[in-house]
């Protein structure tokens, strides 16, 4: 018990408005970039932004209205898109480079997200531009 009473303990509310600041977003969003087929870990993107790993998924969530491994699945499957568009790489190739563990889970990822398989996707995006050539 403190018996000098002249002692002021200060409480100092801290301003944080829920949301990552700039350079937290960049910096997370770029680890995960730089990282797509290899995977990043939470508590990774937490330590680059100077937060605790559940701290970071909170804050991360209200910046981006996603969660971290939402966000990196979407960009997943952006990058799958582009490939299956413009390469002629084997569906399995491309999993791997887009950081699908094998052909299977990328394939039940793609549908989940695009409603159809890679390859019916791959098919309806190129024969638009079959028609115009």
């Amino acid at each position: 018990m403190n018996k000098d009473k002249s002692t002021v303990l200060a409480t100092i509310p801290l301003s944080s408005t829920g949301q990552l600041k700039p350079w937290q977003i960049r910096t997370a969003k770029q680890l995960m970039l730089d990282r797509l087929d290899t995977g990043i870990s939470v508590t990774e993107l937490a330590e680059a932004c100077a937060l605790s790993r559940s701290h970071f998924s909170r804050m991360f969530k209200e910046s981006t209205r996603m969660p971290p491994q939402q966000w990196l699945r979407e960009q997943r499957v952006m990058k799958s898109r582009k490939l299956l568009k413009t390469s002629t790489m084997l569906l399995t190739e491309i999993a791997l480079e887009c950081g699908f563990s094998d052909q299977s889970h990328f394939c039940r990822t793609f549908v989940k997200a695009e409603g159809m398989t890679p390859k019916a996707w791959q098919q309806q995006a190129i024969r638009p531009s079959a028609a115009v050539a």
